[in-house]
């Protein structure tokens, strides 16, 4: 048996030398901004090690963000749904600015956050958002305890967390959460949640697929197999379900300073999978050369859309 040190070297085969699993890009849905490594927590397996001193995605600019949407409306590109992730977008200073831009040209709007601090810390400005209901705020709730959620979170971040999501809810925003399965158990994890939610008097239906989202547990380091060309059958999956068939993301990488587009927001810092700086270049068919690639979409069922 190979070891994960040996497999996913070879671009088109794998270590076994069988034909390598490809996706095909059907058309862009969804485009992500990766707002910057930065937050305000040091979350135990993030997969992006964001931190309060991580800023080897640097912040975004509304004039990054505008190049790229202009980028769309030039191409007639069939985008629909603008992602926003980080990191922690609300430390960015022109998140706001980010959002009305999106917002005025009517894209639906789905923003990644923690909904903690650095967010409240903008509740002005945010709540003239509120009756945009093409918004969606994602908080991350690692569990639906305190005391599991705080052993990956950190101490004191239970409360403010759901000091932020009550706070979204009083002032009608739509949100809904994001969470992970633990030991394989859906139903044990929606069951918690459900009353998690019952208790803090959320409407969020833990039993809605799209209310909470949730992902594998997110063990970066644990061998995973090689995906070829025959698991699509073998899996019963199909490649037009994977997030790179319609989706890719803006970074802005440290070492540069410039912007480049990656094929998914897994892998930010993966040359090998960044596709330059303008959107139609990066249309390619994407070899899931790389151990996320089948760990966390092909065998974890991960989505980061709002359809999952």
């Amino acid at each position: 048996m190979n070891t994960i040190e040996e497999k996913f070297i070879k671009k088109y085969t794998t270590a076994s030398g069988h034909n390598r699993a490809f996706v095909k890009f059907t058309g862009l849905k969804t485009l992500w901004f990766n707002t910057g490594t930065l937050c305000n927590l040091s979350c135990d397996g993030c997969y992006i090690e964001s931190s309060p001193i991580n800023n080897k995605l640097l912040y975004l600019d509304t004039k990054d963000v505008d190049r790229y949407l202009k980028q769309i409306e030039i191409d007639k590109l069939s985008c629909d749904t603008i992602g926003i992730t980080g990191g922690e977008p609300f430390m960015n200073k022109d998140i706001i600015s980010i959002l009305n831009l999106c917002a005025k040209r009517n894209y639906n709007i789905l923003v990644l956050t923690n909904a903690m601090q650095p967010m409240l810390n903008k509740i002005k400005e945010l709540k003239t958002f509120s009756n945009y209901k093409k918004l969606t705020l994602r908080v991350s709730l690692d569990h639906y305890s305190k005391e599991e959620h705080e052993n990956i979170r950190g101490k004191n971040t239970w409360d403010k967390a759901l000091k932020g999501i009550c706070w979204l809810e009083s002032n009608n925003f739509k949100i809904n959460i994001a969470s992970r399965i633990i030991n394989k158990n859906e139903e044990l994890v929606r069951d918690g949640f459900a009353k998690l939610f019952k208790k803090s008097n959320l409407t969020i239906d833990a039993y809605n697929k799209n209310d909470l989202v949730l992902f594998p547990e997110m063990n970066c380091y644990s061998d995973t197999p090689e995906i070829t060309t025959d698991c699509w059958d073998i899996l019963n999956n199909n490649p037009k379900n994977m997030m790179c068939s319609n989706s890719r993301m803006i970074v802005k990488r440290r070492e540069d300073s410039k912007t480049h587009i990656v094929s998914c927001t897994l892998i930010p810092f993966e040359r090998d999978f960044s596709y330059g700086s303008n959107l139609k270049d990066s249309f390619k068919k994407i070899y899931l050369n790389h151990p996320f690639c089948s760990k966390f979409c092909v065998l974890g069922g991960a989505s980061c859309s709002n359809n999952p």
